[in-house]
C-alpha cells in the first residue's frame, strides 16, 4: 500500500510516495497555474511510471493522499478571488478599512492603503446587537436583514462574510442569517465569524472572515473537481489538505475553514523539518524551502516549529493558528533586471511555471535565478528533471547578457551578481526569523529542500557564520514528504478575558473541556476513530500590554486546586523565554482559550538504510565559475555509499536536484544518504 504527498508549487509539482516498507518513489511534473489538478493528474501518471505500474493500478493500491495547494494562496495574492458581499452590525461596515488605526508601515507616508476585498458598497449594516456578556440588546431586524440579502443579490455575490459585533460570545445572530441568506442565494459560500475566528478583536475576527468568503469558492471548486478526477481515475482512499498549521483536513472541511489554507504547501516543509530533526537528533533547523517562486523560512526550536495567529497575507490581516513562516520572492524563477540607476535587483516578480526561465524553452526571454546558475555551470543541461527535459544554454546565456550589457559588465559577473542578490535577499530573510526575533541563529544547522536551494545554501550560511547544512536525499520535494507525516488536527479557540488570579477555575476547565469535546465531535465527524492527543494553549498578557503571547499548557494540571496559578507560572516563563523578563509581580490576563485536538495517523514508515557498498566515484567533470573557472567532479547523489565523505568545490546531481560545494566545504553522507555538510570559512 501507497501513502501519496502532493505538493503544488508556483512552477512545479512534487509528488512523493511510501510503501509499507519505507520505500520512497518521487516524481515532478510543471505545474497547471489554471487548473492544478491538471498538473498533479501528470504527476501521479509520472510516480506510477517511476514505481513500474500504472495509474490506475498505483491509486488502487493507495491507502492515503495528502495534498498541499497554492490554489487559495494564489487567489489571495494575485486578487483573483469571489466577489464578496459583507453582512455586519448596522454602523460598523468599516471595520475592515479602519482596520487598527495603523498602516503596516506607520513611517511612510506615502503608502497607499490596502486594496480592500469588499468594496464599500456590499458592506451592508444589518440591525442586531448582542453584548460582550451574551446579553441581546437588539434582536435580530429580518426586515433589515431582507433588505440587505436583496442588495446583495443584485449584486450577484458568490460568497457571503458574515461577522456580527460580539459574534465570538454568541452565534446565535449569525446562523440564523447564514440560514436566511442559504434560502435566498442558494448555492452562495457562507462564511460565518463565529465558526471562522470565536475570538476578540473585531478587525481579525472580520477580516479573516472575509479572507475565508473571498478564497473559499474558488478552493471547494478546486478541491471538489481534484476528488472528482481521483474517483474517476481509481483512488478509493481518502483525501486529506494540509492546513496552514501544519496538520491536516478532509476535504470538507478544508473548504469550509479555506482561510486555514493560504499557508498550505509551505506547511508541508515545516511538517517534514520537525520530522527530519527527529530523525536526525538535533532539533534546531532552520527550514530552508527554495522553490521556483518563493524561498520559505522557519524556525523549529527543540524539534517544534512556532505558531503564530497573526499573519499578513497581501496586505490580508489572517489570524488563524499558522506556522509561522516567512516567505520572500526569491526563487529560481526569480527574475533579475536593472533599474534607472544601473542597480541590479532580483525578484520578487518571477517567471513561474509558463513561460519560466528563458532556458526552458517556453518562451520566456527574461534572465532568472536558474539561468544565471545554468550559466555560471552549476546546472546540467542535460539532465534536467532526470533527463526528461534539456535547458537551453545559448537562451540563458542570451538573457544573462541582456543584463551584462545594462550593467556593462562581462556575461560571468552578471551572472554571478545574480547569485548573489538572490542569496543576500534570503540571507535577510533568515535574520527575520532569527537575528530580530533574539535568536542566535549560529547554533542552528540550515534543513536544505526544494529543488533550487541546495546551490545557494552553503553560501547563505557562510554569510550567517552557520556551519552545518543539512540537505535530504528527497530534498527536492521534502514539502511533500513531509506532508505524509502530519496528522489530523482541529483547533478551538475560546474568548475567557480575565485576571488568572480572579478567574473563576472551574469555569476555565469547563471552558477547555468543551473546545476538546468539540474537537473531537469534528473528528468523529470525519470518520476518525483512532489514537486522539489533546494541547491545550492560552493567549496571555499583562494587564498594560496590547498583543497576546500564545501559551503552551500541556504540563499545566486541569485538574488541580491551582490550576489558575499554575496558568500565570507558565506564562511568566515563556514570556520571558520570548522577551528576556517577566514581570511576576503583575497579573496575567487570559483573552482566549484554545485546545489543538490531534487524530494521530499511522507514522510515517522508516526509510531503509543505504546498502553497504564501496564510496562512489566521480560520474564526470564539469567547468563551474566560483569567480574564476574551475574543473570539478560530479557525484551522482544516488550512488554515495553511507559514510563517504566530500571535499569541495564538487558537485553532487540526482534527477531534482544539484548541490554544489564550495571550496573548504566537507561532506558526509549519512546512513539515510541524507548530505551533511559542514561549511568552510567564509
Amino acid at each position: 500500500m501507497f501513502r501519496i504527498g502532493i505538493d503544488v508549487g508556483g512552477t512545479f509539482t512534487d509528488l512523493v510516495s511510501v510503501d509499507a516498507q519505507g520505500r520512497v518513489a518521487l516524481a515532478k511534473a510543471a505545474s497547471t497555474p489554471a487548473d492544478q489538478s491538471l498538473g498533479v493528474m501528470d504527476g501521479l501518471d509520472r510516480l506510477a511510471e517511476t514505481l513500474g505500474i500504472d495509474r490506475a493500478t498505483m491509486l488502487a493500491r493507495t491507502e492515503r493522499i495528502v495534498h498541499g495547494t497554492t490554489v487559495a494562496t494564489n487567489a489571495l495574492l494575485e486578487h483573483k478571488g469571489a466577489k464578496v458581499g459583507l453582512l455586519t452590525t448596522e454602523g460598523h461596515r468599516d471595520i475592515i478599512e479602519m482596520r487598527e488605526g495603523l498602516k503596516d508601515d506607520r513611517y511612510n507616508l506615502r503608502q497607499p492603503p490596502p486594496t480592500q476585498l469588499v468594496p464599500r458598497e456590499r458592506r451592508l449594516g444589518v440591525r442586531e446587537r448582542i453584548r460582550p456578556d451574551g446579553r441581546v440588546e437588539i434582536a435580530l431586524d429580518r426586515d433589515s436583514l431582507d433588505a440587505a440579502i436583496a442588495v446583495l443579490k443584485s449584486q450577484r455575490v458568490e460568497a457571503v462574510a458574515i461577522c456580527y459585533l460580539h459574534s465570538w460570545r454568541d452565534g446565535t445572530h449569525e446562523r440564523m442569517t447564514s440560514e436566511a441568506v442559504r434560502a435566498a442565494m442558494p448555492g452562495v459560500y457562507i462564511a460565518l465569524s463565529a465558526e471562522v475566528l470565536p475570538q476578540i478583536k473585531e478587525y481579525d475576527r472580520l477580516c479573516t472572515t472575509v479572507v475565508n468568503a473571498y478564497v473559499g469558492p474558488a478552493l471547494e471548486r478546486y478541491l471538489n473537481r481534484l476528488e472528482t478526477r481521483l474517483r474517476e481515475a481509481g483512488l478509493r482512499a481518502p483525501v486529506l489538505i494540509i492546513q496552514s498549521h501544519g496538520g491536516v483536513a478532509t476535504i470538507a472541511e478544508a473548504a469550509r475553514l479555506a482561510a486555514g489554507g493560504v499557508l498550505s504547501g509551505p506547511a508541508g516543509g515545516v511538517a517534514g523539518s520537525q520530522y527530519a530533526a527527529r530523525l536526525l537528533g538535533h532539533g534546531d533547523l532552520i527550514p530552508f524551502d527554495m522553490g521556483g517562486t518563493s524561498t520559505d523560512i522557519s524556525l523549529v526550536v527543540g524539534g517544534e516549529a512556532a505558531i503564530a495567529s497573526d499573519r499578513r497575507i497581501a496586505g490580508q490581516r489572517v489570524a488563524l493558528q499558522s506556522l509561522d513562516i516567512a516567505s520572500i520572492g526569491a526563487g529560481g524563477g526569480s527574475i533579475a533586471r536593472v533599474d534607472h540607476s544601473g542597480v541590479l535587483h532580483v525578484g520578487p516578480e518571477s517567471a513561474g511555471a509558463q513561460p519560466g526561465p528563458a532556458c526552458y524553452g517556453n518562451g520566456g526571454t527574461e534572465a532568472t535565478v536558474t539561468d544565471a546558475n545554468l550559466v555560471l555551470g552549476f546546472l546540467n543541461p542535460d539532465n534536467f528533471l532526470g533527463g526528461r527535459s534539456r535547458l537551453d544554454r545559448r537562451a540563458a546565456e542570451a538573457a544573462v547578457d541582456r543584463i551584462a550589457d545594462k550593467l556593462g559588465v562581462e556575461r560571468m559577473a552578471a551572472a554571478e551578481g545574480i547569485y548573489r542578490v538572490i542569496n543576500t535577499h534570503m540571507t535577510e530573510g533568515i535574520r527575520l526569523v532569527s537575528v530580530r526575533r533574539g535568536v542566535d541563529p549560529r547554533r542552528f544547522a540550515i534543513l536544505s529542500f526544494g529543488g533550487a536551494a541546495a546551490l545557494h545554501v552553503t553560501n547563505v550560511a557562510r554569510q550567517l557564520e552557520l556551519k552545518r547544512v543539512i540537505v535530504p536525499r528527497l530534498s527536492a520535494v521534502l514539502s511533500a514528504w513531509g506532508m505524509l507525516a502530519c496528522n489530523l488536527r482541529c483547533e478551538v479557540a475560546r474568548t475567557h478575558i480575565g485576571d488568572a488570579s480572579r478567574l473563576d477555575a472551574e469555569a476555565v476547565r469547563a471552558a477547555f473541556r468543551e473546545m476538546e469535546a468539540e474537537g473531537r465531535q469534528r473528528l468523529a465527524a470525519a470518520s476518525f476513530s483512532g489514537s486522539i492527543r489533546v494541547r491545550p494553549s492560552a493567549d496571555m498578557r499583562y494587564g498594560e500590554q496590547v498583543f497576546e503571547v500564545n501559551v503552551p499548557l500541556d504540563h499545566v494540571d486541569f485538574g488541580s486546586s491551582d490550576l489558575l496559578r499554575q496558568m500565570a507560572d507558565a506564562f511568566h516563563v515563556r514570556h520571558e523565554g520570548l522577551y528576556t523578563y517577566s514581570l511576576r509581580d503583575q497579573e496575567a490576563v487570559l483573552i482566549n482559550a484554545r485546545v489543538a485536538v490531534i487524530g494521530e495517523l499511522p507514522a510515517l514508515p522508516q526509510e531503509p538504510a543505504l546498502p553497504v557498498h564501496a564510496a562512489a566515484r566521480p560520474s564526470g567533470e564539469r567547468r563551474i565559475y566560483l569567480g574564476q573557472w574551475l574543473q570539478v567532479p560530479i557525484y551522482a547523489f544516488d550512488a554515495l555509499a553511507s559514510g563517504q565523505m566530500i571535499d569541495g568545490p564538487a558537485v553532487i546531481e540526482s534527477a531534482t536536484t544539484s548541490v554544489l560545494l564550495r571550496p573548504g566545504d566537507r561532506m558526509r553522507t549519512t546512513e539515510f544518504g541524507w548530505l551533511d555538510i559542514q561549511v568552510g570559512p567564509t
